[in-house]
């Protein structure tokens, strides 16, 4: 089966944790198995089409409405995902729409756990590696308060 990289991928940790818009071919999941993801965290209120076309990638849900931010049980249960799944040496993506608001709150909270940043700190170096991330005062505010 071809591969097509999806829109908006990028590693955030080198073989533990990539970033993406929501994947809309099959092509995409080859992709992210070919980079050695085998799980796929989506955070949209709707099922990414064509997801189960691939049955080397684990579908997982965590429903965070558009526009606003994920709750700090969200949050903590999308860390332990990540966490479980590396000491598996399994890596992770995660997907919102575009991959920035709701996806970038994570990765920034992320980053903050693994890297020892403040939420500013978190704020600053996931939108220096993944421009547009985090695109509103509620979702930078949960970063700040995931970080206290």
């Amino acid at each position: 089966m071809a591969t097509e990289e999806p829109p908006n991928f990028s590693w955030v940790s080198m073989g533990r944790l990539a970033a993406l818009a929501m994947p809309r071919a099959p092509a995409h999941y080859e992709f992210l198995v070919h980079q050695g993801v085998r799980h796929l965290v989506s955070l949209t209120e709707r099922d990414p089409p064509h997801h189960g076309t691939c049955t080397g990638i684990r579908l997982h849900r965590i429903r965070v409405p558009d526009f606003t931010a994920p709750t700090p049980a969200q949050i903590r249960s999308f860390l332990r995902l990540v966490d479980v799944a590396n000491a598996r040496g399994e890596a992770v993506a995660v997907h919102c729409m575009l991959g920035h608001g709701r996806t970038g709150t994570m990765l920034a909270c992320y980053l903050a756990k693994e890297q020892g940043l403040d939420g500013a700190g978190a704020i600053r170096e996931i939108r220096r590696l993944r421009p547009g991330s985090i695109e509103t005062r509620e979702q930078e505010e949960a970063v700040i308060r995931f970080c206290r």
